[in-house]
């Protein structure tokens, strides 16, 4: 007996070590690397780099709320960047023409809705997996893109609209106020609404929800529409912050999205996921590529690095999921 309740003791205990493991690596990962650079880089503590790194998360951050809403359904969302740079150069366009900048912003966010849309048909009514369905649309949007544009890159010069990603108010910069905005607004969708819980019970099971009474074909179209429009306003902050819409804007950034969901403790086999957390991987990731840029490591490294990172963050989901 005595023998047997050290084995259980014993095996509790590995769970919680391995519990502990999974949860905080990244954490300790960050801390070395952030302990490393205030040795490598004298600009790392300062002011203006940390300004620059909440900047540049701020995009990374809106498109993994996007990608961790779908996650959170079982789902996968490919095309966020390529909605991004489609629903960017649209809106480019029609500021070029001298358009009002608020038509702008809606044209936008219009754009993302539709093309997210799109995708939650093709996910719920058409029964394609989102893996296909939405590297379709990463086809379909980057190239119209590009058509729409001949190639060039859209120079945007309303100080109204570029305000959303260059302005500061409070020593706050703009993109990181829209930032806080998603981030309060989506959280509270996510953890007070019955919407929030029936994505959870989605995630957990297509069948059973659909047993419950729970409209899974509608709410799983609502979701993907949700990150087209989240990938909309993405397009808005980064062009805004560029003062230029370039077709090519976003490649690479749904890679980016995955890790920062996956990181933040989203489970890829659904049912799982915070916007905390997904706010925590942003950082992460930022954090890591802010350093190596000011340890000037080249941007072709730098993809190498973001891709060990998704492999360790898929990897200790999966182990993750099988302790559970």
């Amino acid at each position: 007996m005595i023998t047997s309740n050290q084995s259980t003791s014993a095996n509790n205990n590995y769970s919680k070590l391995k519990s502990f493991t999974y949860k905080y690596i990244y954490l300790v990962i960050i801390l070395v690397f952030v302990v490393a650079l205030t040795f490598l880089s004298p600009h790392f503590f300062s002011y203006n780099n940390f300004i620059n790194i909440f900047r540049q998360v701020s995009v990374n951050f809106i498109l993994g709320v996007a990608l961790t809403y779908v996650i959170i359904t079982a789902g996968i969302d490919l095309s966020v960047g390529s909605i991004l740079a489609f629903a960017g150069v649209t809106a480019g366009l029609f500021l070029r023409t001298g358009g009002n900048f608020i038509l702008a912003i809606l044209i936008a966010l219009l754009i993302g809705s539709i093309c997210g849309l799109i995708n939650g048909i093709l996910v719920s009514k058409a029964k394609l997996a989102p893996f296909i369905a939405t590297l379709g649309m990463m086809s379909i949007a980057r190239g119209l893109a590009l058509v729409v544009t001949s190639g060039n890159s859209i120079t945007i010069d309303n100080v109204n609209y570029t305000f959303l990603g260059s302005g500061i108010i409070y020593s706050i910069p703009m993109p990181v106020i829209i930032a806080i905005i998603v981030l309060l607004i989506s959280s509270f969708v996510l953890k007070k609404t019955w919407f929030g819980r029936y994505l959870y019970a989605i995630g957990g099971s297509h069948e059973a929800s659909r047993l419950s009474g729970i409209k899974v074909d509608k709410l799983i179209m609502i979701t993907y529409t949700i990150s087209g429009f989240l990938s909309g306003l993405a397009a808005v902050v980064l062009t805004a912050r560029l003062w230029s819409a370039p077709p090519i804007a976003g490649q690479g950034y749904e890679l980016d999205a995955i890790a920062a969901a996956v990181i933040g403790g989203a489970s890829l086999m659904g049912g799982k996921g915070t916007i905390l957390g997904t706010l925590y991987g942003a950082m992460v990731i930022g954090i890591i590529r802010n350093g190596l840029n000011l340890l000037g490591v080249s941007s072709f490294l730098q993809q190498v690095v973001i891709g060990v990172i998704i492999i360790l963050a898929v990897f200790l989901d999966k182990m993750r999921n099988k302790g559970e």
